[in-house]
């Protein structure tokens, strides 16, 4: 019984803890608004077809995605610029922000 109460409370922690680590959407609306939304649009919906549509994106793939543009791991030039002036909560959040956007669907 001890072993259960223990792991109970320990997993109720965990939850509470991991709540604060949640990536702010607003704030990834924001820095999308200053960083991002010249190529990608104001919601990730591009305009331009030389640049990707991210809206709706998954934000694990984001974040993976902004994660090796930083390291160097993709190659990009504009894309490596971008992504080197981000800290870890920008890309969280910027990942979160367009995940939570619907991305449009493409005619053909």
């Amino acid at each position: 019984m001890k072993n259960f109460v223990i792991a109970a409370v320990s997993g109720a922690l965990l939850l509470v803890s991991g709540q604060g680590m949640a990536a702010n959407i607003e704030a990834g609306k924001k820095k999308a608004a200053e960083v991002c939304a010249a190529c990608h649009g104001p919601d990730g919906n591009s305009p331009a077809p030389a640049f990707p549509k991210i809206a709706g994106q998954h934000a694990s793939y984001l974040e993976k995605s902004l994660n090796e543009y930083k390291s160097g791991v993709r190659k990009d030039p504009i894309m490596a610029g971008m992504a080197a002036a981000l800290s870890k909560e920008d890309i969280e959040n910027l990942s979160a922000y367009f995940a939570s956007q619907s991305g449009l669907k493409t005619k053909y």
